[in-house]
C-alpha cells in the first residue's frame, strides 16, 4: 500500500520518539441573551465568555459562540461535533433560556419565537438528548453544565395554544439520566427555575463553576459538591444544583502535578479522562493529521500503523463512506478562480466574514436560479437556500456544507450571471374609441356630445321659473 508522503514523514518522525500520554480535550461554550421576542437576559454572554477562558487556560479547545440564532447554533454544534470526536474529554457547556415540553428539553436560540408545542418540535429549538449524543457521543468522558433553568417566558403561549391535546410545560428543565461516562449538572432542580444573578455579572451557578471545576488537584465530582454547596450558600437555599453522574473512573479537569505522577505508580490508577487505553502521542498526532481527510490511502495508513488504534471504528466508517459515495465530478475552474474552492469547507464564520447584505444575498439566489437550482429570491438564507446552496455544492465537486466562503462566492460569481427581477406591467384598461368627424364638419359642442342626467331637470326648473315670471 502506498502512504501519502506527508503522512510517512509524520509517522517517521513520531515514531523515532518515546511515545506519551496526551489528554485532547474539546469543549462547547454558549451564552445566548439578547432574546428578540421576549425580555433579554443580562448575564448569559457574561457567563460564557468566562467560562472559555477558563476552559482555554486548563489546555481545551474551545468552540465558542453568543447570541447565536437557530441556524447559527447548528453551525457551531456541526463544529463542535467533529472536533469532539475521539476527545479524552469533551465539556458542553450552555448559559440562557431553556424549555421542558413534555419531559424534553431543549435550549432556545435568540430569534426563537415559540407559540405552540409545533414551533419547538419543528425545528424552532434545540433538542438536547439529540444534541449531546450527535456531538459527544464519541468523547470518553462527557461533562454537561446547563445554566438553562431561568424562568421559561414561552410556557404560558405554548399551554394555551395547545387546546385539543394535553401538554405538560414546565417552568424549569426536566430531569435527564447520564449515560456511560457522563456528568450532567443543571443549575438548579428539575422543574425548578434559577437565579440568573445580578446585571454585569456570573449567574450563581457559573460563579461557583468557575471558582471550584478548574481547581488544581481536585476531581469533577468533588468540584461539584463544593459548586452545589456555594451556590445554596449564596442564594439562601433558594437554589440547589442538580446533577446526575455515571463516571467510570476519576476524572480531573486541571490535574496537579502529584495526582499525575501517581497515575504511574502501583494501586489504582488516577485517570483524567475515563478508564481505558489512552492513545499515545504518535497515534494521536497521526490521527489529528488525518481524521478530516477524504482519502482512502490515508485512513488505511492510519489502519496499517495502528490496527488496534482507538480511532479504528471512526477510519473503517469513513472509508466504507468514501467508498460507497459517487465520485465527486471534476471540474475546470473558470480564470481567477481559486483552486481552494475544491478543498475548502465552508461554515457560517465563514459565510459571515463575506458580510454579504441582504441586496447581494439576492444576487446569490438569482445567480443559483440562472444555473437551474431555482430559489426564490428573498434575501434571507434560509433552509430552502441551505438545500439548493449544497447540491450547487455537490453538483460542482465542492464540500457540501450549505454555507459559502470566499472562494465558493468567488466561484459563483464568475460562473453565472444573475436572473434579473422583471416587474410585473400591469396592462391599462383600452381607452373608448372617440370618432372623428369627416373633414370639412363641425365638432359638436361639449353640450351636445354628453349631457348631464340633470340637464333635462334643470331646464325644466329654469323655464318653470321664467314663465311664472312673465305672467306676474
Amino acid at each position: 500500500m502506498r502512504i501519502a508522503a506527508p503522512a510517512l514523514s509524520l509517522v517517521c518522525v513520531l515514531l523515532s520518539s518515546m511515545a506519551a500520554q496526551a489528554d485532547r480535550r474539546v469543549a462547547f461554550v454558549l451564552g445566548n441573551g439578547d432574546y428578540r421576542t421576549v425580555m433579554p437576559l443580562p448575564n448569559p454572554t457574561i457567563d460564557s465568555a468566562a467560562m472559555a477562558a477558563k476552559l482555554r487556560n486548563i489546555g481545551f479547545e474551545v468552540v465558542e459562540g453568543t447570541d447565536l440564532t437557530r441556524e447559527g447554533m447548528t453551525a457551531k454544534l456541526i463544529e463542535f461535533g467533529r472536533k469532539a470526536q475521539g476527545a479524552d474529554i469533551a465539556v458542553f457547556f450552555y448559559a440562557g433560556h431553556g424549555i421542558a415540553v413534555n419531559g424534553v428539553n431543549y435550549l432556545l436560540p435568540v430569534d426563537a419565537d415559540l407559540k405552540s408545542e409545533m414551533d419547538v418540535k419543528l425545528g424552532a429549538a434545540i433538542d438536547v438528548d439529540t444534541t449531546l449524543d450527535q456531538t459527544m457521543g464519541d468523547a470518553k468522558v462527557k461533562l454537561v453544565f446547563l445554566d438553562a433553568c431561568r424562568d421559561n417566558p414561552f410556557a404560558e403561549r405554548i399551554r394555551s395554544a395547545a387546546r385539543t391535546r394535553s401538554v405538560t410545560v414546565g417552568n424549569g428543565l426536566a430531569e435527564m439520566k447520564s449515560g456511560e461516562g457522563t456528568l450532567i449538572a443543571f443549575a438548579t432542580g428539575p422543574g425548578q427555575t434559577a437565579l440568573d444573578g445580578s446585571a454585569g455579572g456570573n449567574s450563581p451557578f457559573t460563579r461557583a463553576l468557575l471558582e471550584h471545576i478548574a481547581t488544581p488537584g481536585v476531581e469533577i465530582q468533588q468540584a461539584m459538591t463544593k459548586v452545589r454547596a456555594q451556590v445554596n450558600e449564596e442564594t439562601r437555599k433558594q437554589q440547589l444544583p442538580w446533577g446526575h453522574t455515571n463516571l467510570i473512573g476519576t476524572v480531573y479537569l486541571n490535574p496537579a502535578a502529584d495526582t499525575a505522577s501517581a497515575s504511574t505508580s502501583p494501586g489504582p490508577a488516577v485517570a483524567t479522562a475515563a478508564a481505558g487505553p489512552v492513545s499515545s502521542e504518535v497515534e494521536l498526532e497521526f490521527w489529528r493529521s488525518i481524521r478530516d481527510s477524504n482519502k482512502v490511502e490515508e485512513l488505511d495508513a492510519y489502519l496499517t500503523n495502528f490496527p488496534n488504534g482507538q480511532f479504528r471504528p471512526i477510519a473503517l466508517a469513513r472509508i466504507a463512506s468514501l467508498k460507497a459515495a459517487p465520485p465527486k465530478p471534476e471540474r475546470t475552474l473558470a480564470p481567477g478562480v481559486d483552486p481552494a474552492v475544491l478543498t475548502a469547507e465552508a461554515t457560517q464564520l465563514t459565510e459571515d466574514r463575506l458580510g454579504l447584505k441582504q441586496a447581494q444575498r439576492r444576487d446569490v439566489q438569482r445567480r443559483l436560479t440562472g444555473l437551474g437550482f431555482e430559489v426564490t429570491a428573498t434575501g434571507k438564507f434560509g433552509p430552502e437556500t441551505r438545500g439548493v446552496i449544497r447540491r450547487w455544492q455537490a453538483a460542482r465537486g465542492y464540500v457540501e456544507t450549505g454555507f459559502l466562503n470566499a472562494p465558493q462566492h468567488k466561484a459563483l460569481l464568475a460562473e453565472a450571471q444573475p436572473v434579473e427581477e422583471r416587474p410585473t406591467v400591469r396592462q391599462a384598461a383600452p381607452r373608448p374609441r372617440v370618432e372623428q368627424p369627416p373633414a370639412g364638419e363641425m365638432r359638436p359642442a361639449r353640450s351636445q356630445q354628453q349631457s348631464s342626467p340633470f340637464d333635462g331637470a334643470a331646464g325644466a326648473f329654469i323655464g318653470g321659473v321664467i314663465g311664472g315670471a312673465l305672467r306676474r
